[in-house]
């Protein structure tokens, strides 16, 4: 496989990624929904998925380069992945086994740590199994991880081909 290639599957995740911040901006903004702590999370990690495949479709890096940022995009996509599933087991059990609301994200980052924040967002609350919003019957937080299990095919696709390109070289010679 041709550096090129990994070049245009970068170019693509970073297409993908920008077009899916997009959409959720305007969910945000123009529907106006309050995404919840663990969509706020979700979010932070797919723009950090989408400036990372930016870069590396800008930069066209050789091998070590292309496992570099393939290894931190995955790492986004992987923990964005483990968000979007806590939030749809979230949505699945019953609102009487869930903490009450809490105080506002901008609150909770002020006054606890943002390990302790983080920690408290992962046991739930009231507001992440909302569901207010849903396409095809799927919701938010399931389309987020449709997203996230794609880019890490797309990933792990990317990291396959160039293990067998390099396996085939060393194989020739």
């Amino acid at each position: 496989m041709s550096l090129a290639h990994s070049r245009s599957l970068f170019l693509l995740a970073f297409m993908a990624g920008a077009l899916t911040l997009g959409a959720s901006l305007y969910l945000e903004y123009g529907a106006l929904l309050r995404p919840c702590f663990l969509c706020m999370v979700q979010r932070i990690l797919l723009t950090a998925f989408t400036l990372i495949n930016l870069v590396a479709a800008v930069h066209g890096p050789k091998r070590h380069g292309v496992y570099l940022y393939g290894v931190m995009s995955m790492g986004c996509a992987l923990l964005g992945a483990i968000t979007a599933v806590r939030q749809v087991l979230l949505q699945n059990i019953p609102l009487d086994q869930l903490p009450g609301c809490w105080p506002s994200l901008q609150h909770m980052i002020e006054s606890l740590s943002f390990w302790e924040a983080l920690k408290r967002a992962f046991q739930g609350n009231v507001d992440c199994v909302e569901i207010n919003w849903t396409l095809f019957d799927l919701s938010l937080p399931e389309w987020s991880l449709l997203f996230f299990v794609a880019m890490l095919i797309l990933g792990a696709t990317q990291f396959s081909r160039l293990l067998f390109s390099q396996r085939l070289r060393l194989a020739k010679h």
